[in-house]
């Protein structure tokens, strides 16, 4: 069941355990478009901090990261929604054809003006003072540039890094082939898939579902919503495909 995070921005984020050693997290108040999923995963030597939300409200006290054990933060893609808060972590990884632009996190790569026209883009103002207009994205450059096939080790977990183009050209997905654990960014969600933004590819996308089609898992944490097993995940792939066609 969801529950409330303590601590300074009481109601800002939710959580719930979602799996062996995986939270989930997401901010309630942010317009469902830009209401994305960080998940925490718990490594026996390094921690795993997937995506980071909007930035709105500081992640990290939420997270109750340990200090005496590394912390890797895995950006799946640089869309706003999901690096709003990866400046706050000292060591960051994201796809090479995307890793240039992290230093920067321009506007026109993060797509953050979209946010700041977004009518209604929170139920819930984060702080007194705050207005869409504050939101701009903290530079956040990468300590590791990941390729297709990279693996992301935790002391327990083997993360293969999938490169999965199509929503934006260096989308990434993680998946723990021994456990069945999918954390699938936004290649794949309930809901309309998004192919139509800067940078997002149709050819590149129906490629991306027709390698989702074969890839074997238990279940994918998304980039959005809840996580979905292979099933219905093959169903949106299939949709999708069928639409695009």
């Amino acid at each position: 069941m969801p529950v409330t995070a303590p601590g300074e921005a009481s109601d800002w984020f939710s959580y719930e355990a979602v799996g062996r050693g995986i939270t989930r997290i997401w901010e309630p108040h942010v317009h469902p478009y830009f209401r994305s999923n960080i998940f925490r995963v718990r490594g026996h030597d390094v921690d795993l901090v997937i995506d980071a939300g909007m930035g709105l409200v500081p992640l990290g006290p939420v997270l109750n990261l340990p200090s005496t054990k590394p912390v890797l933060a895995v950006a799946t893609h640089i869309h706003v929604d999901h690096v709003g808060g990866l400046s706050e972590f000292e060591t960051r990884a994201g796809h090479r054809h995307e890793a240039a632009l992290f230093a920067a996190m321009a506007d026109e790569h993060t797509l953050a003006h979209l946010f700041r026209a977004q009518p209604e883009a929170v139920a819930r103002s984060p702080t007194r003072a705050w207005s869409p207009q504050s939101v701009q994205v903290r530079p956040a450059p990468l300590a590791r540039i990941l390729d297709e096939g990279d693996s992301i080790e935790t002391g327990d977990r083997s993360l293969r890094v999938l490169h999965l183009p199509g929503h934006s050209p260096g989308s990434i997905g993680l998946l723990d082939e021994r456990s069945g654990d999918f954390f699938a960014g936004d290649a794949i969600y309930r809901g309309r898939l998004i192919d139509d933004l800067p940078g997002s590819d149709v050819q590149a996308y129906r490629k991306t579902m027709q390698r989702l089609l074969q890839i074997e898992f238990n279940r994918a944490y998304c980039g959005h919503g809840e996580p979905i097993d292979q099933n219905e995940l093959r169903s949106i792939a299939r949709a999708y495909l069928d639409s695009s066609s």
